[in-house]
């Protein structure tokens, strides 16, 4: 395998070093007949991989996050002799849910924030977790498997959490939370991808733009850096800092010939 040859197309370092870490797993896997998984991965870099592992014709891989639509996952690569249950069987051995459970007089007290900030607050690695899932009653982070029982010994010295249930649960056991989302209106000139950013991020068109190209969007899940992309009903567009929305419906137009878009935003 010859690395440079394989990477000579993509100009960023941080690119060139998450794909190169990707060849080492695919080598060692290869190597040693196993199962090999990197620390999560954001979205950008789940995008990336994935355009990377099919532009070589990779196909011995799943990118997995605990649950259907995740939004950062670990890349697993495994060998030919697998097939999915055997693959199914190592999850718990690749990740692990903390759970933490809040007192009575605290449920409904915090947001993703809160839990986020924490972490951060700790001085923990955030490559090490994936995705939060909140609720009323607490919250289910989820780790890589090695890491989970340093969280569960660091999350009581933090004040928010300190009289909280904090358990380790198997990866199969996290809690399906119910995602709630409102309803917003948007009313654009046109349905570019920049439009619907501006409106969304509630900021400028030149300033939707410099969001784009800094590749914080995605459609679909797929990072997206053209203005001019075209937006349908049904896609779910994330912006990385502002949130996630879905463009429910087109209802309308006004007498400028805006479109008015319904959007729901996931809170």
């Amino acid at each position: 395998m010859n690395k440079q040859e394989l990477l000579k197309d993509y100009k960023k370092q941080e690119d060139k070093l998450c794909l190169s870490q990707v060849l080492d797993k695919i080598e060692m896997t290869a190597k040693r007949e196993k199962i090999e998984y990197t620390d999560f991965l954001d979205m950008y870099q789940v995008s990336l991989v994935e355009n990377f592992l099919r532009k070589i014709q990779f196909k011995n891989f799943q990118l997995y996050g605990g649950y259907e639509d995740a939004e950062r996952k670990v890349l697993i690569t495994f060998p030919e002799k697998f097939n999915d249950k055997m693959l199914e069987k190592n999850y718990d051995k690749i990740l692990k849910v903390v759970r933490i459970q809040l007192p009575e007089e605290e449920k409904g007290k915090y947001s993703h924030r809160n839990y986020l900030g924490g972490i951060v607050k700790l001085g923990l690695k955030r490559e090490k977790v994936g995705d939060i899932l909140v609720g009323e009653e607490g919250g289910d982070i989820i780790t890589v498997s090695d890491f989970a029982e340093v969280l569960k010994a660091q999350l009581p010295s933090l004040t928010r959490f300190e009289n909280a249930k904090i358990e380790v649960e198997a990866i199969q056991n996290v809690r399906k939370l119910e995602i709630k989302v409102e309803e917003v209106s948007i009313i654009v000139p046109s349905l570019r991808l920049d439009n619907i950013v501006s409106d969304l991020a509630r900021t400028s068109r030149s300033k939707a733009s410099e969001i784009i190209a800094q590749e914080r969007v995605f459609v679909n899940g797929q990072n997206e850096t053209k203005n001019s992309k075209q937006v349908k009903c049904g896609d779910i567009i994330t912006i990385r800092g502002k949130g996630r929305f879905i463009i429910k419906e087109f209802t309308g137009t006004t007498r400028s010939g805006r479109t008015v878009v319904l959007v729901e935003k996931y809170v």
